[in-house]
């Protein structure tokens, strides 16, 4: 049983499992895949095909293949996910959240509220990416990892200028069980490795070590992380 709302809008080929809800104006683009019970909620645009900006340095692309939802997925009121994106099973897009093209977000992760996942990126199963934080394109994040609201990720160490840039773009890579606190920045191509803990309000200018706390601008390593937080003893 399909229940939908006023307005909707339905592409062709659009494939959808039992027991799917869609609320008032949405949109769903052709092709697109969506499991079994699936919430969409009201103005939620899924499929989305990307416009490139004329001033963009990011190369012209052809159409891309359509997005697929997992069952079990709830998106939220007004959230828009990009084609060629891939949600895991049982996944959370909250309100006003953007998730870009070729990403793939793995089971039971939560994407919050106005958070931005931008193009070419991996997120793994069992994360949260909390309100409002910023994961900038061709980022790698491992499973259970948490990103604490108003993160702000980058790629770009040139600032948008000299053409040395253009294939030197690299996002951040944060391994299984990593953790970032509220309003930390981490600088493009740095690595935290699996169980690594940024604080709050923290600058990663380089990479931080396996099960460590680092604090601070520039980012130094205060301690390990106590045991009990380890994520194998979770």
């Amino acid at each position: 049983m399909i229940q939908k709302g006023q307005n909707v809008v339905i592409g062709e080929n659009v494939t959808l499992g039992e027991n799917v809800v869609v609320g008032h104006n949405v949109v769903i683009y052709e092709g697109t895949e969506i499991g079994n019970n699936v919430i969409i909620q009201d103005n939620a645009v899924i499929g989305k095909q990307p416009t490139r900006a004329k001033a963009s340095i990011l190369p012209k692309v052809k159409k891309l293949t359509a997005t697929k939802i997992g069952s079990g997925v709830t998106v939220g009121t007004s959230a828009i996910i990009y084609a060629n994106a891939e949600i895991g099973n049982d996944v959370f897009i909250a309100d006003l959240a953007t998730v870009r093209e070729r990403v793939t977000v793995g089971e039971k992760t939560i994407v919050g509220r106005g958070v931005a996942v931008e193009n070419d990126c991996t997120v793994g199963k069992n994360c949260k990416l909390e309100t409002n934080c910023y994961i900038t394109a061709y980022s790698d994040l491992g499973d259970y990892v948490f990103v604490a609201p108003y993160v702000v990720t980058t790629n770009d160490n040139y600032m948008a200028r000299g053409k040395e840039r253009l294939d030197k773009f690299k996002g951040v890579t944060i391994k299984d069980g990593g953790r970032i606190g509220a309003n930390a920045t981490i600088l493009p191509g740095k690595t935290i490795f699996e169980d690594g803990a940024v604080a709050a309000g923290s600058i990663v200018t380089r990479d931080v070590s396996s099960e460590s706390l680092v604090v601070g601008a520039p980012a130094r390593e205060l301690r390990k992380v106590p045991n009990e937080q380890l994520l194998r003893n979770q």
